[in-house]
């Protein structure tokens, strides 16, 4: 089922750009046939829109919307407010020691997560860490096996009863109680499931974003999150007994895209759950061919905005250019 969703995303994702590099009329001789672009790639934008009282507003059009990359304004080639556009999902459980006392509730959220926001041609990993990283799911659009996943998950103990259980890499982390390799599973998802996906790829993270033994660093874990074209979302919780890292989880969240909702208490799960599967439905799609052509690897920042200043705009704020 997944290799069908992934072959369903390339070829939507194919269409789209072949058609947007394609003029719609030409002056060239028929013979000649269509221009393509192949030099310049396709920046691809997914935005949430929201008023002064932070609700949801769906009913933009494209000339709403302004892009600049680097300060330059960039001509919007494609727009879109398509609700059923099918998501690629990861769900990362933090089970390190701090999470011992809400992973139950947690679990029971998680789940009916799930439920609520996946639709027919979405599908969904779960992850767990803790001084490990550990796949409890591959991507799947089997309810009852995410389900299976997402209750399996144990505090610090690596799991291997479910399909293509992890730990996956990178390795050699520092071991302990209070092991939370955080970087290391965004790490992980990102490069060795979420980079070969198409379309609209989003981590929801439960965590209290500190982070204690992680092999990679903080930007790298941003870094290849933004190569792979994925927004971050967290769940922040915490226990007074433990640490909590909400400048981490801010700077993650927003240089993706995403969104940390602060979860005060295990009753506010929920409710932070459905803002969250809000955020993932509610998205205008914004894409536009880069002025500047050069493949040069570098990091570009992005800057979305509506001609309503009393908006506010949540979308990634940057990307980097292709090399080569």
């Amino acid at each position: 089922m997944h290799s069908m969703h992934k072959l369903l995303m390339q070829c939507v994702t194919a269409t789209v750009a072949v058609s947007l590099s394609t003029p719609a009329t030409s002056q060239e001789p028929a013979a000649q046939g269509p221009v393509i672009k192949s030099e310049v790639s396709l920046v691809n934008i997914f935005a949430t829109v929201r008023d002064k009282k932070k609700h949801i507003v769906p009913t933009l059009k494209k000339e709403d919307f302004h892009v600049f990359e680097d300060d330059q304004e960039q001509k919007i080639a494609f727009f879109a407010n398509e609700r059923a556009l099918p998501i690629t999902l990861g769900l990362l459980i933090d089970t390190s020691r701090s999470e011992e006392n809400r992973l139950p509730a947690e679990q029971e959220a998680a789940a009916k997560f799930l439920d609520q926001v996946l639709r027919k041609g979405d599908e969904a990993m779960v992850i767990s860490f803790g001084t490990d990283v550990d796949l409890l799911s591959d991507f799947t659009d089997d309810r009852t096996q995410l389900d299976r996943a997402i209750r399996s998950a144990r505090i610090n103990a690596p799991n291997v009863s479910m399909v293509n259980a992890g730990p996956l890499p990178p390795e050699s982390r520092t071991r302990g109680l209070r092991g939370t390799a955080f970087y290391d599973a965004v790490w992980v998802a990102c490069t060795e499931k979420l980079a070969t996906e198409a379309g609209r790829k989003a981590l929801v993270i439960i965590t209290d974003a500190d982070d204690q033994g992680s092999k990679v660093e903080l930007k790298e874990a941003i870094e290849v999150a933004e190569r792979t074209d994925a927004v971050i979302h967290i769940l922040l919780v915490h226990d007074p007994g433990y640490g909590t890292r909400p400048d981490v989880a801010k700077k993650m969240a927003e240089e993706t895209g995403g969104r940390v909702i602060d979860v005060g208490s295990m009753k506010h799960l929920q409710e932070a759950f459905e803002q969250i599967s809000e955020e993932l439905r509610d998205q205008y799609t914004l894409s536009y061919y880069p002025t500047n052509a050069a493949r040069d690897g570098k990091f570009r920042k992005i800057k979305v905005e509506t001609t309503d200043k009393e908006l506010k705009v949540l979308a990634r704020r940057g990307y980097y250019a292709p090399k080569g």
